[in-house]
């Protein structure tokens, strides 16, 4: 029983860092049509950034509600900042290109992204650990568990009903589903699709810097943390379905639980176990487990 439950916790908190990271990717490949890269430079940005707001802040005034409000300042003011650049100084340019064009540009950007880390930061290992150990630990039987890991969860449920929301409720996120659905008939019907894809540029990489800002006290900072990331990321999102954020949670909940499962059982499964989920999925569904329905047009 208790590996069980070893296996459920640590499987949903690597899932909801998952999810966090891989929504901003499926998000900007639902709208636009790119698979985007340098997603996994915003990572890097968001953890760094991080580490840098923390060491900054007095230690004595660190407190876990001051550790979040940092994390999300970080996130945020570094996805808007990088991913309007991108967008507006490089994307923008090469719409309309065919798609394995558009991922060697991204794929460039992303290169681009890790020289300009390497060249701020340097390629020392630098750390932000003080937010993990201000929510303390919580004791289930004979396991313990830290709190902020379990705190991963609940922001992930957060997200998660807050994109619901948005995307259900709001008529900006309709209209953004519209844009989704069709882009030409979305633009024919007077929405402006140019607004709409920026907007989702930048959430989608301030979502991929929050994953890395929270990530950042439960890691070492080092070059190069990017590139697992994506790899990662682009498995969940193919396992849910290009586009599709319910499919990036359930991608994320399967990854999650079967990398758990492995580390606990086989542990020299667990390098190869995303590909094995992401081989038996495809071979049942070629296009994922919720890909959008393609827009047939006669």
């Amino acid at each position: 029983m208790s590996m069980l439950v070893a296996i459920l916790v640590d499987g949903l908190v690597n899932a909801s860092w998952l999810f966090l990271v891989a929504v901003g990717l499926t998000l900007v490949c639902g709208v636009m049509r790119i698979l985007n890269i340098a997603h996994g430079g915003l990572y890097a940005f968001g953890a760094y950034a991080t580490a840098t707001l923390i060491s900054w802040w007095p230690a004595a005034r660190l407190t876990s509600p001051v550790s979040f409000a940092l994390m999300l300042v970080a996130a945020v003011g570094v996805g808007a900042v990088v991913g309007l650049a991108l967008e507006r100084g490089l994307l923008r340019f090469v719409y309309g290109r065919d798609e394995v064009v558009l991922v060697l540009i991204t794929f460039a950007a992303f290169l681009i992204l890790e020289d300009v880390l390497t060249l701020i930061w340097g390629a020392t290992v630098i750390a932000a650990y003080q937010p993990y150990s201000l929510l303390g630990r919580t004791s289930v039987g004979r396991l313990t568990f830290s709190n902020y890991d379990l705190s991963l969860i609940v922001v992930a449920v957060l997200v998660t009903v807050g994109l619901w929301w948005a995307l259900t409720r709001t008529r900006r996120g309709l209209l953004l589903r519209a844009v989704i659905h069709d882009r030409e008939m979305a633009q024919i019907v007077g929405i402006n699709v140019g607004r709409y894809t920026t907007i989702t540029f930048v959430v989608g990489c301030i979502f991929g810097a929050l994953g890395g800002a929270l990530t950042a006290p439960m890691i070492s900072i080092q070059p190069g943390i990017g590139v697992e990331v994506i790899v990662v990321a682009f498995a969940v999102v193919v396992i849910g379905g290009m586009g599709s954020i319910p499919g990036a949670l359930l991608g994320s909940i399967g990854v999650g639980l079967a990398r758990a499962a492995a580390v606990h059982l086989l542990p020299d499964l667990e390098v190869f176990v995303i590909y094995l989920v992401m081989t038996a999925v495809l071979a049942v569904r070629k296009e994922g487990l919720f890909a959008p329905a393609a827009v047939r047009r006669i």
